[in-house]
């Protein structure tokens, strides 16, 4: 693949308006817990409901495409776990910590993915850790110690925050194993075919979970709680998804990593004004730390000489 793609125009903007989408999540998640009193396995679950159709559309659609390469019980056991920790677990973890943190600072814990991902590459795949990639990671965790010190003196009524916060941080560590895995899966099976699969992977877990859990005569379906599960499905999850893997084709996937460092600014501005949430300055300082390590992570990974994935 070649590393050293040119950044076009339309691959910019899409790969910039897909960073933008991705980034309401988090405020279409607050929005229903806030109106409809909705749990998060549920929100969860209807979350899956309307999105999993349009990616096995998209499936069957361009899988003729790819290559049809018989899949051993391992690739297929790589495959299901991988589904469970990104689209389930991971997902799981982020929904029940939004209901004890605000969206900005989610927003901000989540973005700690790539380093953990070089961490990973680092301790389990034996890749160099360079000191441009040393730097990155001070700069990321201390940003999130100053931005995490300053909302915790602006939320000290809840008593659930460390508890919310841990939930945020495993679903970046979950996600994080499943980032480094599909880069190698991808190339094995083909991009479509292990999207498929590791979707219904984590819809057959997320739905169990439902049934040992919940009632499905007991779903509210309300116009609202309906409305916040389509737009969290269609707005914050198909189309994103799809205009990345677009700008991916378009631009390469280190540009769309640099470029996707929009998002914690773009979830701040936005519960600012959806939620109401406080912009204190800890917040912008801490945020401005994370970008720039995730930054000279992906500039690293363009530019460097550390192994690659």
């Amino acid at each position: 693949m070649n590393k050293n793609h040119t950044i076009t125009f339309a691959g910019f903007l899409i790969s910039l308006t897909g960073a933008i989408l991705f980034s309401t999540k988090a405020i279409f998640v607050k929005l229903a817990f806030r109106s409809t009193q909705v749990d998060a396995v549920t929100l969860l679950s209807l979350r899956m409901l309307f999105s999993l159709p349009f990616y096995l559309v998209a499936a069957w659609m361009v899988s003729k495409k790819e290559n049809k390469k018989v899949m051993s019980l391992r690739d297929w056991i790589l495959i299901i776990m991988l589904g469970i920790l990104g689209y389930y677990l991971s997902s799981l973890f982020d929904f029940i910590g939004l209901q004890y943190v605000s969206a900005g600072l989610e927003r901000l814990i989540l973005f700690l993915y790539p380093t953990f991902a070089v961490l990973i590459n680092t301790f389990f795949f034996k890749a160099k850790l360079s000191r441009v990639q040393l730097i990155a990671l001070a700069l990321t965790y201390l940003g999130i110690g100053i931005a995490y010190f300053g909302e915790l003196q602006v939320d000290t009524s809840n008593p659930k925050f460390f508890f919310g916060s841990f939930m945020i941080f495993l679903c970046a560590v979950t996600y994080s194993f499943y980032l480094v895995g599909t880069g190698r899966m991808v190339e094995k099976v083909g991009v479509t075919r292990y999207t498929a699969y590791a979707m219904l992977a984590a819809t057959v877990g997320i739905f169990l979970n439902f049934l040992f859990t919940h009632r499905v005569q007991n779903i509210p379906f309300t116009p609202a709680l309906t409305g916040y599960a389509i737009a969290l499905a269609i707005i914050a999850t198909v189309l994103p998804s799809f205009m990345m893997s677009n700008g991916m084709k378009r631009i390469g996937s280190n540009n769309v990593s640099i470029i996707t460092s929009i998002g914690p600014v773009s979830t701040i501005i936005q519960a600012h004004f959806f939620l109401g949430e406080q912009i204190i300055a800890a917040q912008v300082f801490g945020t401005t730390l994370v970008i720039a390590g995730v930054i000279l992570i992906g500039w690293q990974s363009k530019y460097g000489t550390a192994e690659s994935n």
